[in-house]
């Protein structure tokens, strides 16, 4: 057992007395006046050359000794004066060996000497990375050996300060989080980017665990990592102070970035840039203080890295094209697959792998010597350092994954802007978001849409698409209301916002209805559907292409119709599929192109013929489908919604219509109640029904009012208002909610046609008969209402129409309803529809 040391209870043992005479010594040839030796020499003769010695007393030791006696070590070298080679040999020894201690000791550091350590720390830090250190006057050797020696000091802090489960105070976080910046702020005036003669000069004396290469992005890498995890712990109770400085900081290194022609793509940047971006996630996502400031200079930084790893690795022979009207784009698939070829051979031991690599021929070409294998090992790579690992295959590939992380980091980054400041991440949409061309695979201009369509790794396809429905979906996405689609004028002209957000729109539309068509990943494809869900509601289609709408509801019916590869994916995403369908046939006001696209469904006989091909013949399909609820209430929410916007195709399926709400009709649903308790499973089922029936009851009025030509019942002018002086010159035609749109109708002919409203005498006449009786009686209260509120879109034309015997009925049935029904919601809506039908002259002069 190790001698403490103390009492004299235990003799040390010869390695703590060979630690305690080495530092005991120094500590005395330093206090002598004037000093025999050099510290140079001192250093070497007491200290370092027993290096292997200390290393082994250290673990026998307390802590606080320990920590005593480096901290020491450490204030001593950085006030030491030395020459050049003196300065490299003290550097890289004392950082070494500093290091080494601490990654052997375990030390319990208390928040009383938390400061004193990190200034001594600081100090060394310091004098590696001041002027002195890293001056011109010094060469490429010693200013290596410098950052070297200032990333081992940087490892050293981070075993100090690094225990489990150690319980951090507020105020050691913001210690550290200053000492962190005052580093990285400090290592910004020292070329990190170090030229390649540095790495030539690399003497032996430089015997890191890692290469000089690698040290300069090290330093950075290191304390943007300690950074985000204090961050992590304590960054919601830092002061605003704090969070301007990291901003600063941030800002700082990226324009540093910005200098840089380019974006640097090896193993020791790509570390350092993935750090950096993680910890920019951090203050982005919690962040005290505004952001608007530094928006457009971090959308530019992150805009390099959308391509990082992939850059000039796009083939010529990918851009197919016929004419400039009619694209034949090559598939984004194809063209991923295309990027992730590899020349995989017969398994080989990684012992063997790198003489393997010295092998191979340098001319020869190949594409995964940039980018991952397949999407699905991207997402579970892991880094190594070492040639030889045999986690993942190669240290290619994990480069690869490296790559693909620093993308997917900027991509997250890119959202947590947009959350952050979501009005002036608006401005830079068009930096991040094509305005042409979205099918074409032009790597070195890379958008958010050009991740989503060709990244080989899938997380970085995710985070696009999660990006993407971010940005269409937050306060920002109100100005979408101004777009304005535009032929493209001469090249170099001035583009209003209204036409770039228009061609935005357009190719965002192109590239997620392609992605639609052919991705078969469930997770993503629940995300595209969301992202053209979003698009539908803020797209302004009036002013967008013509056949821009029509052929989003075909793309949508052609996905639907092809169904999904598993049935989880068919239960999770078949239902998002029919609601963007829903939205897209709801989009006002109402497409002449999509009024002709159902009229030619309806012409041509496919309702009749059962042939599912056509928008009409799936949502009926699926509406008749009562053992999926969910997917059952979309489809008769998008056929209430044709009803309303295009009210003229009604006639042609009327009989589906009456047929699929009759079969519902005829379901038995007992009554459930308001609030409905969690515990009786049983009634799910019930409750379903009833909602499924009360949809369809809605689809069967939404059609009486189409069939009839219902306008409002403010829009009374064809019985009254016109006779009534001084008010005939001012009648304003208002738009009624709950009244069909016949926009569409109205320009072709003025109203309904005589014709069109016999039809409407018609559906009415079928309904009296078939389903009115079944729905006035049925158990439900709700869907008793909404039968009721059926008779308030009726016109006086219909009623006219109506036998005396079904006039009666109707207002025998209304005025019996609103005295005696139990339910108040279905008193109320006879009420209704009895103050629209006493409106009629018929009845007004009837006088009942």
């Amino acid at each position: 057992m190790a001698g403490t040391g103390f009492g004299g209870a235990i003799a040390p043992t010869p390695l703590v007395r060979s630690w305690r005479t080495a530092f005991l010594t120094l500590r005395d040839e330093t206090l002598t006046n004037p000093p025999r030796n050099s510290t140079a020499q001192l250093l070497h003769n007491l200290i370092f050359s027993h290096s292997h010695t200390l290393l082994s007393a250290a673990p026998e030791l307390s802590s606080h000794e320990v920590l005593s006696d480096i901290v020491f070590l450490m204030e001593l070298v950085a006030s030491t004066s030395s020459d050049e080679e003196d300065c490299v040999h003290i550097y890289t020894q004392a950082s070494r060996l500093v290091h080494d201690i601490c990654r052997q000791v375990k030390f319990d550091i208390n928040g009383s000497s938390f400061g004193s350590v990190l200034g001594s720390f600081g100090k060394m830090l310091d004098r590696f990375l001041g002027k002195d250190a890293t001056g011109d006057k010094l060469t490429g050797i010693c200013r290596a050996a410098a950052i070297v020696s200032a990333v081992e000091c940087l490892h050293a802090i981070r075993c100090i300060i690094t225990l489990p489960n150690r319980r951090w105070l507020q105020s050691e976080d913001t210690i550290l989080v200053k000492f962190l910046l005052h580093v990285i702020v400090s290592s910004q005036g020292v070329s990190f980017w170090m030229p390649r003669s540095v790495y030539k000069e690399r003497p032996a004396v430089i015997n890191m665990s890692f290469s000089t290469e690698s040290s300069s992005s090290e330093l950075q890498a290191v304390s943007f990592e300690m950074l985000g995890e204090a961050i992590s712990r304590a960054g919601s109770s830092f002061p605003v102070d704090i969070w301007r400085s990291m901003f600063e900081v941030v800002r700082k290194t990226m324009d540093v970035m910005v200098l840089k022609t380019s974006v640097v793509e090896d193993n020791a940047m790509s570390r350092f840039y993935e750090s950096f971006l993680r910890c920019l996630h951090l203050i982005l996502t919690d962040a005290k203080c505004s952001v608007s400031e530094h928006v457009s200079v971090f959308v530019a930084v992150l805009r390099m890295f959308l391509n990082y790893g992939l850059s000039g690795r796009t083939p010529s022979t990918l851009l197919v094209g016929q004419t400039k009207n009619n694209l034949n784009y090559i598939s984004p698939k194809v063209h991923r697959d295309q990027l992730n070829k590899s020349d995989h051979s017969v398994y080989r031991p990684p012992h063997l792998r790198k003489k393997d690599c010295s092998n191979v021929k340098p001319n020869r070409a190949t594409y995964s010597q940039y980018i991952s294998d397949s999407e699905s090992s991207a997402i579970n790579v892991t880094s190594s350092d070492s040639d030889f690992s045999d986690g993942d295959g190669s240290a290619k590939e994990s480069a690869r994954g490296q790559y693909s992380r620093v993308r997917v980091a900027t991509i997250i980054c890119m959202q947590d802007l947009c959350q952050a400041d979501s009005k002036s991440f608006s401005m830079q949409w068009s930096l991040l978001l094509p305005t042409s061309d979205v099918l074409q695979p032009r790597m070195r201009d890379a958008t958010l849409m050009t991740c989503l369509l060709f990244d080989p790794c899938l997380k970085a396809r995710m985070a696009s698409a999660s990006t993407l429905a971010a940005m269409l979906d937050g306060p920002s996405s109100i100005f979408l209301q101004a777009a304005e689609y535009k032929e493209s004028s001469k090249v170099g002209s001035f583009t209003a916002l209204s036409s770039s957000l228009g061609q935005i729109l357009l190719e965002i539309h192109k590239g997620i209805l392609y992605l639609i068509q052919n991705e078969a990943h469930g997770k993503l494809l629940a995300l595209l559907f969301k992202i053209i869900r979003l698009l539908i509601l803020h797209t302004p289609y009036s002013r967008m292409p013509p056949n821009l709408l029509p052929t989003v509801i075909t793309s949508l019916r052609t996905r639907i119709e092809e169904g999904f590869r598993s049935k989880s994916d068919r239960n999770n995403l078949l239902d998002p599929a029919v609601g963007c369908l829903t939205l897209a046939l709801s989009s006002s006001p109402s497409s002449a192109q999509v009024k002709k696209l159902l009229h030619d469904e309806v012409s041509s006989g496919y309702l009749e013929k059962e042939k599912k091909s056509g928008v009409l013949s799936l949502l009926f399909e699926y509406a008749s489908q009562g053992s999926c609820p969910s997917i059952c209430l979309e489809a008769l929410q998008a056929l209430k919604a044709v009803s309303h916007n295009y009210p003229s195709i009604v006639t042609a399926c009327w009989g589906q219509v009456s047929s699929t709400v009759y079969s519902f009709l005829s379901i038995v649903c007992p009554e459930v109640p308001s609030k409905q308790s969690n515990e009786h499973v049983g009634s799910t089922t019930a409750f379903n029904n009833e909602k499924i029936l009360i949809a369809a009851i809605k689809v069967l009025d939404e059609c009486l009012r189409a069939v009839s030509g219902f306008q409002g019942t403010e829009d009374l002018s064809d019985d009254k208002v016109v006779d009534v002086p001084f008010t005939s010159d001012c009648i304003r035609l208002k738009k009624v909610s709950s009244a069909p749109s016949y926009e569409l109708e109205c320009k072709e002919d003025d109203v309904v046609n005589s014709e069109e409203r016999e039809s409407g005498i018609e559906q009415w006449c079928e309904a009296m008969e078939k389903h009115m009786p079944l729905i006035l009686c049925h158990s439900s209260a709700m869907a008793r209402a909404v039968s009721v509120t059926c008779f308030a879109g009726m016109t006086s034309s219909v009623f006219i129409s109506f036998t005396k015997e079904k006039q009666n009925f109707i207002l025998s049935s209304l005025v019996h309803t609103a005295v005696h029904d139990n339910a108040s919601s279905v008193r109320s809506a006879a009420c209704r529809a009895i103050g629209v039908i006493s409106c009629f002259p018929q009845v007004c002069q009837r006088g009942t």
